[in-house]
């Protein structure tokens, strides 16, 4: 059956959030983030609930919803085919959450800007399954909804693992030079472009 996709509701992103914490939370790049597993769920969930909350503003967040009550599955996307506005009060906002995890932040944005495409894209910034549903297309489902609707433009994003590269090869995405970058601590993301 195929599923369901909808925009994500304003009351819902911090649950957005929340997933893609949990369905993160094994990768090595939240563990150089937040080291400690105790508080891991909980920044990394405010984290990504901050940049969730911007993303119906300058792009979508896309759902699909847990028969058994809750969300399966999430996208959100940023239309950087034009100048994005900056989250407000950003800085402080991050040095709230994150606590004494900041600095590891600050690199993550630090490579994340050194490395980020200059060309108008679509940028696919989290793509997130909780763990109960991974392995049943609907993260490949949400890469098509909305591939389909943009309308020619060029898409990006940072894959964190070789299965993550499989996947995203799969619908389309290259890897771009430099592929591999690198936290200071040596933790990987990779580049990849979908034309």
């Amino acid at each position: 059956m195929t599923p369901v996709i909808r925009p994500a509701t304003e009351a819902e992103l911090p649950a957005v959030g929340a997933l893609i914490a949990l369905s993160f939370d094994d990768l090595e790049q939240n563990r150089s983030l937040v080291p400690d597993p105790r508080s891991r769920l909980r920044v990394m969930g405010d984290f990504f609930t901050l940049l969730t909350e911007h993303a119906p503003l300058c792009g979508k967040v896309d759902v699909i919803d847990d028969p058994a009550g809750g969300l399966a599955a999430a996208a959100v996307w940023f239309d950087r085919t034009h100048e994005m506005p900056e989250i407000p009060h950003y800085d402080e906002r991050l040095a709230a959450l994150a606590g004494e995890w900041l600095p590891h932040f600050h690199e993550l944005d630090e490579l994340f800007d050194k490395h980020h495409p200059v060309d108008p894209h679509w940028h696919l910034a989290f793509l997130a399954v909780h763990p109960d549903h991974q392995g049943h297309g609907l993260g490949g489902a949400l890469m098509d909804s909305t591939h389909q609707d943009l309308g020619g433009a060029a898409a990006y994003l940072e894959a964190t693992n070789e299965d993550n590269i499989r996947l995203y090869r799969r619908y389309g995405y290259t890897d771009m030079m430099p592929f591999d970058i690198r936290m200071p601590d040596d933790t990987p993301f990779y580049r990849m472009w979908r034309a």
